[in-house]
Protein backbone atom coordinates (compact mmCIF):
# COMPACT_ATOMS: atom_id res chain seq x y z
CA UNK A 1 0.00 0.00 0.00
CA UNK A 2 1.31 3.26 -0.98
CA UNK A 3 1.49 6.29 0.90
CA UNK A 4 2.72 9.76 -0.06
CA UNK A 5 4.18 12.29 1.68
CA UNK A 6 4.30 15.96 1.41
CA UNK A 7 6.26 17.57 4.03
CA UNK A 8 8.78 19.96 3.50
CA UNK A 9 11.09 19.59 6.89
CA UNK A 10 13.40 16.80 5.94
CA UNK A 11 13.80 15.47 9.11
CA UNK A 12 10.46 15.18 9.58
CA UNK A 13 9.61 13.53 6.80
CA UNK A 14 12.76 11.04 6.99
CA UNK A 15 10.65 10.28 10.46
CA UNK A 16 7.81 9.36 9.07
CA UNK A 17 9.44 7.81 5.98
CA UNK A 18 11.31 4.80 8.72
CA UNK A 19 7.83 4.98 10.45
CA UNK A 20 5.26 4.07 7.58
CA UNK A 21 7.78 1.80 5.87
CA UNK A 22 8.41 -0.53 9.42
CA UNK A 23 4.69 -0.70 8.75
CA UNK A 24 5.09 -1.90 5.55
CA UNK A 25 3.63 0.73 3.79
CA UNK A 26 5.76 2.18 0.37
CA UNK A 27 6.79 5.40 1.21
CA UNK A 28 6.94 8.40 -1.22
CA UNK A 29 8.26 11.55 -0.82
CA UNK A 30 7.62 15.00 -1.60
CA UNK A 31 9.12 18.42 -0.55
CA UNK A 32 7.27 21.61 -1.74
CA UNK A 33 3.58 21.76 -2.73
CA UNK A 34 3.69 21.79 -6.60
CA UNK A 35 5.94 18.15 -6.43
CA UNK A 36 3.80 17.09 -4.55
CA UNK A 37 0.74 17.64 -6.67
CA UNK A 38 2.40 16.47 -9.44
CA UNK A 39 3.17 12.97 -7.79
CA UNK A 40 -0.30 12.59 -6.34
CA UNK A 41 -1.88 13.06 -9.95
CA UNK A 42 0.52 11.12 -11.80
CA UNK A 43 0.57 8.18 -9.00
CA UNK A 44 -2.09 5.97 -7.36
CA UNK A 45 -1.63 6.34 -3.95
CA UNK A 46 -3.86 5.06 -0.51
CA UNK A 47 -3.26 8.15 1.24
CA UNK A 48 -1.70 11.39 1.32
CA UNK A 49 -0.01 13.14 4.64
CA UNK A 50 -0.20 16.47 3.21
CA UNK A 51 1.16 19.64 5.09
CA UNK A 52 -0.61 23.24 5.18
CA UNK A 53 2.49 25.37 5.07
CA UNK A 54 4.60 24.10 1.80
CA UNK A 55 6.87 26.19 -0.47
CA UNK A 56 5.39 26.97 -4.31
CA UNK A 57 1.91 25.40 -2.79
CA UNK A 58 0.39 25.64 -0.14
CA UNK A 59 -1.59 22.36 0.81
CA UNK A 60 -5.18 23.64 0.69
CA UNK A 61 -4.08 24.86 -2.86
CA UNK A 62 -2.95 21.28 -3.62
CA UNK A 63 -5.90 19.72 -1.89
CA UNK A 64 -8.03 21.57 -3.73
CA UNK A 65 -6.79 20.74 -6.98
CA UNK A 66 -6.40 17.67 -6.43
CA UNK A 67 -10.59 17.07 -5.69
CA UNK A 68 -11.03 19.11 -8.48
CA UNK A 69 -9.36 17.12 -10.44
CA UNK A 70 -11.24 14.33 -9.33
CA UNK A 71 -8.75 12.72 -7.46
CA UNK A 72 -10.19 11.37 -3.85
CA UNK A 73 -7.49 10.06 -2.23
CA UNK A 74 -7.49 10.44 1.22
CA UNK A 75 -5.85 13.25 2.94
CA UNK A 76 -4.71 13.95 6.50
CA UNK A 77 -3.22 17.36 6.59
CA UNK A 78 -0.91 18.52 8.94
CA UNK A 79 -0.57 21.90 10.64
CA UNK A 80 1.57 23.85 13.22
CA UNK A 81 -1.66 26.01 14.33
CA UNK A 82 -5.19 24.40 15.68
CA UNK A 83 -7.84 26.62 15.60
CA UNK A 84 -11.53 26.16 14.51
CA UNK A 85 -11.02 28.18 11.35
CA UNK A 86 -7.98 25.97 10.37
CA UNK A 87 -10.05 22.79 10.26
CA UNK A 88 -12.59 24.30 8.77
CA UNK A 89 -10.69 25.38 5.61
CA UNK A 90 -8.77 22.33 5.44
CA UNK A 91 -11.95 19.88 5.38
CA UNK A 92 -13.50 22.50 3.21
CA UNK A 93 -10.44 22.10 0.72
CA UNK A 94 -11.62 18.15 0.48
CA UNK A 95 -9.05 16.65 3.35
CA UNK A 96 -10.57 13.25 5.13
CA UNK A 97 -8.67 14.47 8.91
CA UNK A 98 -6.38 16.91 10.71
CA UNK A 99 -3.33 16.21 12.61
CA UNK A 100 -1.63 19.14 14.80
CA UNK A 101 2.04 19.65 15.11
CA UNK A 102 3.63 18.20 17.41
CA UNK A 103 1.90 14.62 17.38
CA UNK A 104 3.19 11.16 18.04
CA UNK A 105 3.43 8.64 15.05
CA UNK A 106 0.71 6.42 17.20
CA UNK A 107 -1.95 8.83 16.86
CA UNK A 108 -0.94 9.41 13.40
CA UNK A 109 -1.48 5.72 12.63
CA UNK A 110 -4.38 5.32 13.85
CA UNK A 111 -5.57 8.22 11.89
CA UNK A 112 -4.49 6.72 8.91
CA UNK A 113 -6.10 3.37 10.01
CA UNK A 114 -9.67 5.25 10.53
CA UNK A 115 -9.56 7.26 7.72
CA UNK A 116 -8.74 4.27 5.36
CA UNK A 117 -11.47 2.12 7.47
CA UNK A 118 -13.74 5.23 6.96
CA UNK A 119 -13.16 5.00 3.11
CA UNK A 120 -13.47 1.65 2.20
CA UNK A 121 -16.43 1.53 3.92
CA UNK A 122 -17.93 4.21 2.12
CA UNK A 123 -16.40 4.17 -1.44
CA UNK A 124 -19.47 3.20 -4.29
CA UNK A 125 -19.93 3.44 -7.50
CA UNK A 126 -23.41 4.29 -7.44
CA UNK A 127 -24.93 7.50 -5.79
CA UNK A 128 -28.63 7.81 -4.67
CA UNK A 129 -30.96 10.17 -4.08
CA UNK A 130 -34.93 9.78 -4.47
CA UNK A 131 -35.36 7.76 -7.88
CA UNK A 132 -32.39 9.63 -9.11
CA UNK A 133 -29.29 7.36 -9.32
CA UNK A 134 -25.51 7.65 -10.80
CA UNK A 135 -23.82 4.76 -11.94
CA UNK A 136 -20.06 6.20 -12.14
CA UNK A 137 -19.01 2.41 -13.45
CA UNK A 138 -22.04 2.79 -15.99
CA UNK A 139 -21.44 6.82 -16.82
CA UNK A 140 -25.31 6.65 -16.59
CA UNK A 141 -28.03 8.93 -15.07
CA UNK A 142 -31.39 7.58 -14.46
CA UNK A 143 -34.64 8.87 -13.13
CA UNK A 144 -37.27 6.68 -12.10
CA UNK A 145 -35.77 3.94 -14.43
CA UNK A 146 -35.78 6.23 -17.54
CA UNK A 147 -32.17 6.95 -18.63
CA UNK A 148 -31.74 11.01 -18.78
CA UNK A 149 -28.87 11.45 -21.68
CA UNK A 150 -26.65 14.20 -20.34
CA UNK A 151 -23.42 16.21 -22.14
CA UNK A 152 -20.10 15.90 -20.01
CA UNK A 153 -20.36 19.20 -18.02
CA UNK A 154 -23.85 18.61 -17.39
CA UNK A 155 -22.89 15.20 -15.67
CA UNK A 156 -19.92 15.95 -13.76
CA UNK A 157 -22.43 19.07 -12.06
CA UNK A 158 -24.69 16.59 -11.58
CA UNK A 159 -21.70 14.35 -9.91
CA UNK A 160 -20.33 17.10 -7.74
CA UNK A 161 -23.78 17.74 -6.45
CA UNK A 162 -24.33 14.16 -5.50
CA UNK A 163 -20.96 13.38 -4.01
CA UNK A 164 -21.92 15.97 -1.18
CA UNK A 165 -25.82 15.91 -1.14
CA UNK A 166 -27.31 18.19 1.33
CA UNK A 167 -24.02 20.61 0.95
CA UNK A 168 -24.64 24.01 -0.16
CA UNK A 169 -21.95 24.35 -3.10
CA UNK A 170 -20.71 27.39 -4.24
CA UNK A 171 -20.23 28.59 -7.71
CA UNK A 172 -17.01 28.84 -7.38
CA UNK A 173 -16.75 25.33 -6.56
CA UNK A 174 -18.93 24.20 -9.31
CA UNK A 175 -16.58 26.16 -11.98
CA UNK A 176 -13.61 24.69 -10.31
CA UNK A 177 -14.47 20.94 -10.86
CA UNK A 178 -16.28 21.26 -14.04
CA UNK A 179 -14.06 24.03 -15.95
CA UNK A 180 -11.18 24.21 -14.05
CA UNK A 181 -9.60 26.74 -10.93
CA UNK A 182 -8.06 28.81 -13.64
CA UNK A 183 -11.43 29.72 -15.95
CA UNK A 184 -12.99 33.01 -15.50
CA UNK A 185 -17.01 33.04 -15.75
CA UNK A 186 -17.58 35.56 -18.31
CA UNK A 187 -20.75 34.60 -20.35
CA UNK A 188 -23.27 32.80 -17.29
CA UNK A 189 -22.08 29.61 -18.16
CA UNK A 190 -22.81 27.70 -14.93
CA UNK A 191 -25.78 29.10 -15.28
CA UNK A 192 -26.65 27.86 -18.67
CA UNK A 193 -25.30 24.28 -17.74
CA UNK A 194 -27.28 24.09 -14.99
CA UNK A 195 -30.43 25.47 -16.58
CA UNK A 196 -30.39 22.93 -19.04
CA UNK A 197 -29.52 20.05 -16.68
CA UNK A 198 -32.89 20.83 -14.44
CA UNK A 199 -34.92 20.84 -17.66
CA UNK A 200 -33.64 17.06 -18.12
CA UNK A 201 -33.88 15.88 -14.68
CA UNK A 202 -35.90 18.20 -12.92
CA UNK A 203 -38.84 18.99 -14.73
CA UNK A 204 -42.85 17.93 -14.35
CA UNK A 205 -42.99 14.90 -13.88
CA UNK A 206 -39.68 15.04 -11.55
CA UNK A 207 -39.97 16.35 -7.96
CA UNK A 208 -37.04 18.82 -8.09
CA UNK A 209 -33.82 18.26 -6.43
CA UNK A 210 -31.53 20.63 -7.51
CA UNK A 211 -32.55 23.95 -5.73
CA UNK A 212 -30.95 27.05 -5.18
CA UNK A 213 -29.15 28.48 -2.48
CA UNK A 214 -29.12 32.16 -2.66
CA UNK A 215 -25.75 34.45 -1.75
CA UNK A 216 -24.17 30.65 -2.12
CA UNK A 217 -24.40 28.72 -5.24
CA UNK A 218 -26.61 25.24 -5.48
CA UNK A 219 -27.45 22.58 -3.36
CA UNK A 220 -29.15 18.63 -3.75
CA UNK A 221 -31.69 17.37 -1.99
CA UNK A 222 -34.98 16.10 -1.49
Amino acid sequence: MKILVIEDEKKLSEILRKALTAERFIVNLAFDGKEGLDKALKNDYALIVLDIMLPSMNGLEVCTTLRSSHIHTPVIMLTVRETIEDRVKGLDAGADDYLTKPFGIEELFARIRTVLRRRKTTESNVFKIADLILDTKKHEVTRAGKVIPLTPKEYRLLYTLMRQTGAALSRQQLIDVVWGNNFKETNNDLNVHMRYLRRKMDSEPYKPLIHTVRGVGYTLKE
